[in-house]
């Protein structure tokens, strides 16, 4: 029982408590797994994502697409465990199939006690937000902006979370917990399931495209 608590305590940040979410946003569901000092545990959570893309571009041109994640509230305290801070957030979108990557950038974001950063590891942009962020604190993540260059005519690129397994993450965090006068910091790796697309962006012929 101890150990199903504190894996609550742990993944709570993933689900925000200040507002619902909304039926009309895409909703992320994450199976994450937290190795503690009680054990390895798993857990499904949902998280409101709002992607933004164009639905048409010429071939060979530039444009953004944008990743929001829904602001929360980090609990203080959940059935006698305390959730003290949450370091070390990262969260990765890869670049889409028929398209490159240009460039990245990040907007906004607020409680989050160090300056957020973005950059390109392998063919995947990277958010970084090293904390920490307080148990009982409200924290809002950036808006990642991704500049990519389409492909070729009559493809599509989607935008997706990274992640196929919890070795393969997209979202990794370090939570601190404390029961009684045990704390403990605890892993936790996340993948989407199911990763649906996002966003799609038809690419057209430049003198098709209107």
């Amino acid at each position: 029982m101890a150990t199903v608590s504190s894996l609550a305590v742990i993944l709570a940040l993933l689900a925000p408590t200040n507002q619902p979410i909304a039926t009309n946003q895409p909703i992320a569901t994450y199976a994450c797994r937290a190795d503690t000092k009680f054990g390895r545990h798993t857990i499904s959570v949902r998280q409101a994502v709002d992607a933004q893309a164009p639905a048409v571009v010429p071939a060979n041109t530039r444009f953004t697409i944008a990743v929001h994640l829904q602001p929360g509230t980090l609990p203080g305290e959940v059935k006698g465990f305390k959730l003290k801070e949450v370091r070390d957030l990262t969260l990765r979108v890869p670049i889409p199939a028929n398209s490159s990557y240009v460039s990245a950038g990040l907007a906004g974001g607020s409680g989050l006690n160090s300056t957020p950063s973005v950059q390109l590891e392998g063919n995947t942009a990277v958010l970084k937000v090293a904390g920490p962020i307080p148990g009982g604190a409200t924290f809002q993540l950036p808006t990642l902006s991704v500049r990519l260059k389409s492909g070729r005519a009559g493809t599509t690129i989607e935008t997706k979370l990274k992640g196929s397994s919890y070795d393969d993450p997209g979202l990794t965090f370090q939570a601190k917990i404390k029961w009684k006068f045990i704390t403990t910091t605890a892993p936790v790796s996340c993948y989407p399931d199911p990763n649906p697309a996002l966003t799609r962006t038809t690419i057209r012929s430049p003198h098709l495209a209107g």
